[in-house]
Parts: structure tokens; C-alpha cells; sequence
């Protein structure tokens, strides 16, 4: 039961990094430092919990991977629309703890000079 859990788990994980390649450059070194964060402070939880969390997290890829296939149909990336609103009662939910996070989250995704700043890399000149 263990090991199918584990690897479930790293299933997902992988996915979740692999589904981030198609997001902007900052989005995908946001998310993939926001997947491994919450992916290591989860892993001391409860069944329960894990359950949840496991679920939320293959929600969010099953999205994920439906908004990159239509922006793939589109051809054109600076037209793409990724993410969805959060329900009020989701967000209800939510400990106190949970909304810090996502305060914070927020606050990294809408600024306007953002912590990474990433460019496409170049061969140095000799």
C-alpha cells in the first residue's frame, strides 16, 4: 500500500514539473518552486490529508494540461490563459495558514518586477 502511494505521489510530482514547461518562463519557475515547497511540507501528513492533497494537485494538473492543449491549438503563447478563479467556498475552507500562502503567492504572481527574471540564454562571446 505504501510503495503505491509513493508512487503515486512521485507520479504526480513529475507531471506536475513536466505540465509547467508550457507556462511563461517566470509562471514556470513560480510554480515549480511552489510544487516542491508544498510537496515537502506535506510529506509527514496524515492519510486524510494526503488524500486531499493529492487530489487538489490532479485537479490542478487536469486543468493545467487541458489550458496548455488549447493554447498549443491557438499557436500563439502571449494569448494563452492559464489558471482559474478559486470559489469562495474553497477558499472558506481554507486555514488560516493555507491563506497566508496563497496571500503570498499572489503577491509574487502580480508584481511587477518579479523575483525571477528569466531570459532566454545565449552563447558567450568569445
Amino acid at each position: 500500500m505504501l510503495g503505491r502511494h509513493v508512487f503515486r505521489v512521485r507520479a504526480l510530482y513529475r507531471r506536475l514539473l513536466l505540465l509547467h514547461r508550457v507556462l511563461p518562463p517566470d509562471l514556470k519557475s513560480l510554480g515549480d518552486q511552489y510544487v516542491k515547497d508544498e510537496f515537502r511540507r506535506h510529506k509527514t501528513v496524515g492519510s486524510d490529508e494526503a488524500q486531499r492533497f493529492l487530489q487538489e494537485w490532479e485537479e490542478y494538473a487536469a486543468v493545467l494540461w487541458q489550458q496548455a492543449k488549447e493554447s498549443r491549438q491557438q499557436n500563439s503563447p502571449e494569448k494563452s490563459h492559464f489558471g482559474t478563479p478559486l470559489p469562495e467556498e474553497k477558499l472558506n475552507d481554507f486555514r488560516d495558514e493555507q491563506i497566508g500562502q496563497l496571500q503570498e503567492l499572489m503577491r509574487e504572481a502580480t508584481k511587477p518586477n518579479r523575483q525571477f527574471n528569466i531570459t532566454e540564454s545565449t552563447k558567450p562571446k568569445c
